[in-house]
């Protein structure tokens, strides 16, 4: 038995002070405030840190390499072969988990990599995160991401793409229901599935017992998307063909649907300004995630990592940040969208996200207190996976 102390602790949900965390066989047995360790305990005393569940990123791609060009660097390393490709990945994995990222969701790879990857994690939690994959994303014939081989047409074809990834063991399902930035070509501002392939999917996801999102730039895909009865929503940029447009009865509905809003925010520290068209695009939506945050929508903060330069795969604590200063979100809110909230999100909440007896012990330890200041996340002090100390 190991028994872990700090100076702090906030769980997930609420702080508390002089925390002992018990952890034996990789899983949290007890925890306290104050008192003596278990006799015969190996004590680990942190000093004056706070101590945190591993944060969750409920939304990255292992398999881009945030490159200024991840999509044709991707194709280089394949046609090298897909132990080019698994390499690749376990080094962005590994980078997450030393930021204190004990968890990924991974919503797009190609020849479900992801998966062989969750098996050697599984297998040896020290040599990465705890991945989710999704697999190939689901998408039209031509449509956003088609090259990482997940095209279908038709309600037929989607259940059967549903079915094909559930019996490859995929822990959730990924739909892309309007275009995206790194498919040139494809509108972002329009749905790309129609309703009856949409309901199709979550149907079959849900009879499958599979938690399901989508990418969703566009405010018509966001309707969708929530008449459909998906679980989350990717992006949720409200697109429209004269920008962003965060409708406030769009806005009532998401709220009143539950479906989680996975806002993949933050960069990383030095990086180069985005493109103009971008640029020109942010005023709107940062108001419009602050919309968001007091309608009540549930509001999951990821970094979409792996896409470009300003999103290495460690870039989840800016993230966090980013979260706060645009939506004003207390320190505590934003932490607990990058733990409790992105646990739940991801069917996760009876292993990750909280620091309770009977969860996989995954820790992050941080200096200071970070429901003060937020940018102490960035340098973490110690971080446990299953128990394992890995910083």
């Amino acid at each position: 038995m190991r028994a872990i102390r700090a100076a702090r602790l906030f769980d997930g949900l609420s702080a508390a002070a002089d925390p002992l965390v018990l952890v034996e066989d990789g899983r949290i047995t007890a925890v306290t405030s104050g008192g003596a360790a278990p006799e015969g305990a190996e004590v680990v005393d942190l000093g004056d840190v706070t101590l945190l569940p591993g944060l969750v990123d409920a939304h990255t791609h292992l398999a881009f390499d945030a490159s200024a060009d991840p999509v044709g660097s991707l194709a280089a390393r394949a046609e090298a072969g897909p132990d080019a490709v698994l390499e690749r990945m376990r080094r962005a994995a590994r980078r997450a988990l030393l930021a204190g990222v004990t968890t990924v969701r991974d919503l797009g790879d190609r020849d479900h990599l992801a998966l062989r990857l969750a098996e050697e994690t599984r297998a040896d939690p020290a040599a990465g995160p705890r991945v989710l994959s999704a697999g190939a994303p689901i998408t039209v014939p031509g449509g956003h991401c088609w090259y990482l081989g997940g095209e279908v047409s038709g309600p037929a074809a989607v259940r059967r793409a549903v079915r094909e990834r559930a019996e490859r063991g995929a822990g959730v399902i990924k739909v892309m229901a309007s275009g995206g930035e790194l498919t040139p070509g494809i509108p972002v501002h329009e749905p790309a599935f129609s309703p009856a392939e949409l309901h199709a999917a979550v149907d079959e996801a849900h009879r499958l017992g599979l938690p399901i999102t989508a990418h969703a730039h566009a405010a018509a895909g966001i309707a969708q998307v929530i008449d459909a009865g998906f679980d989350g929503v990717e992006h949720a940029t409200f697109l429209t063909a004269d920008g962003p447009v965060f409708d406030p009865w769009l806005v009532e509905r998401l709220a009143a649907s539950g479906v989680a809003a996975s806002l993949t925010l933050g960069l990383a520290p030095g990086s180069p300004p985005p493109p103009p068209r971008i640029a020109a695009l942010l005023p709107a939506l940062e108001k419009g995630f602050a919309d968001l945050h007091r309608a009540g929508v549930t509001l999951v903060v990821s970094s979409d990592a792996g896409i470009n330069p300003a999103k290495p795969h460690d870039v989840l604590p800016h993230s966090i940040a980013h979260l706060a200063q645009i939506t004003g979100a207390s320190p505590r809110a934003a932490i607990t969208a990058a733990t409790a909230t992105a646990a739940r999100a991801c069917g996760l909440s009876h292993r990750a996200g909280r620091i309770a007896p009977g969860l996989d012990a995954d820790l992050l330890a941080v200096p200071g207190d970070p429901l003060r200041d937020l940018s102490v996340l960035a340098t973490p002090a110690a971080v446990f996976r299953a128990g394992h100390r890995v910083v």
